[in-house]
């Protein structure tokens, strides 16, 4: 599926494309922003619709897909996850009758081709002379609209009715004006230029890993350097210290001490330095590295420890240029009680299941 969606035109990949998008745009006077917001995507994409929607793509873009790409076997596979996606509730199994075979992977991929289709033969060809930019990122659309000369409202409202002319599937289309929000982005439009801010919702609880936390500590390492990026980039210089100086509040708030948040705040913002300053090296391809997965526990065997016992007992004797110790964070109590994959028992095969729930009468209740 991932090989489909770069043939999407709206496809966009995360707030940070977007962000490079906008700055290589010239936009012309009179146009303004827009967004809209699909209800119940997932639940609203009628499977028949789906499915036919995906075929014809690969059809239309068969010629750039690979020549050894597997389409009957994939719209047969397709097919037979969106029809027979077998989910439990308490002790009981359920069928899914409509809609997107939710909790499965290919789910989001799957919501982006279908709509995509007819993005990429309706949408898109009938007002490309209003739509400056258009970009989806599954259900959330942003858009720059250039209104028609002689009426500003009439063009804008046949793509609205054009939108919602895909099946069950609704859109709720906001008016073109000069600030938006989009994804983690707030956006606003003055003049010919695009600015930018990080957009975070009233009702945000700010549930940061606290510090008692059993996460390995990468991981906090990690949220604070992912968090300082996003805001680097989408951010003024003001705007950037102003939304770094809540964040670093609200770790605190959630039991961290500014003496441990200070150091690692500091080294993110030598990465950050490093990384936007100094050119990239090349990696060497044909370096040989052994991956060490290892479930973390606070108490248990460290990532240090375990480079050291490699270096001096291992490494000599294999075959490895280099060792990486890739650590993960040991089972939840969500990870425990919430299960995601159906349990077949013994004497079941998923086959015999499938035919009997196909066969067996429906309740209007499943």
């Amino acid at each position: 599926m991932k090989l489909l969606l770069p043939h999407v035109h709206s496809y966009v990949k995360n707030s940070t494309e977007i962000i490079n998008d906008l700055k290589m745009l010239h936009i012309p006077d009179g146009a303004l922003l827009f967004s809209a917001d699909a209800t119940a995507m997932y639940t609203n994409i009628e499977t028949n619709l789906g499915i036919a929607s995906i075929k014809n793509f690969i059809t239309s873009h068969q010629d750039k897909l690979p020549p050894n790409f597997p389409t009957n076997l994939f719209l047969l596979v397709l097919t037979l996850i969106m029809k027979s996606n077998v989910f439990t509730f308490a002790d009981t199994y359920w069928l899914q009758l409509a809609g997107t075979a939710m909790g499965t992977p290919v789910a989001c991929a799957y919501a982006t081709v279908s709509f995509g289709h007819y993005e990429n033969t309706t949408i898109l060809p009938q007002f490309q002379s209003n739509l400056i930019y258009y970009k989806r990122y599954i259900d959330d659309i942003i858009g720059i609209w250039l209104p028609s000369p002689r009426n500003n409202t009439s063009t804008f409202n046949q793509f609205k009715l054009q939108l919602n002319n895909w099946g069950s599937l609704r859109w709720t289309v906001e008016e073109p004006s000069t600030c938006i929000n989009f994804l983690d982005l707030n956006i606003s439009l003055k003049g010919s230029s695009i600015y930018t801010s990080t957009f975070q919702k009233p009702l945000n609880l700010y549930l940061y890993i606290p510090p008692l936390s059993a996460h390995p500590p990468s991981c906090f390492k990690g949220l604070i350097y992912g968090e300082m990026k996003r805001y680097w980039l989408q951010n003024n210089p003001a705007d950037f210290i102003d939304i770094l100086s809540k964040f670093i509040i609200r770790l605190c708030e959630r039991g961290h001490k500014i003496e441990v948040l200070a150091p690692l705040i500091t080294q993110a913002a030598s990465t950050l330095k490093h990384h936007y300053t100094i050119p990239k090296q090349k990696r060497d391809r044909d370096q040989n590295t052994l991956y060490i997965h290892w479930p973390f526990h606070p108490h248990g065997i460290q990532r240090h420890t375990i480079r050291q016992l490699f270096n001096n007992i291992l490494q000599p004797h294999i075959p490895f240029d280099k060792m990486q110790v890739a650590i993960s964070r040991p089972k939840n109590l969500k990870d425990i009680l919430t299960r995601t994959a159906v349990s077949i028992p013994n004497d079941l095969s998923l086959n015999t299941m499938i035919t009997q729930n196909r066969h067996r009468p429906i309740s209007n209740q499943e």
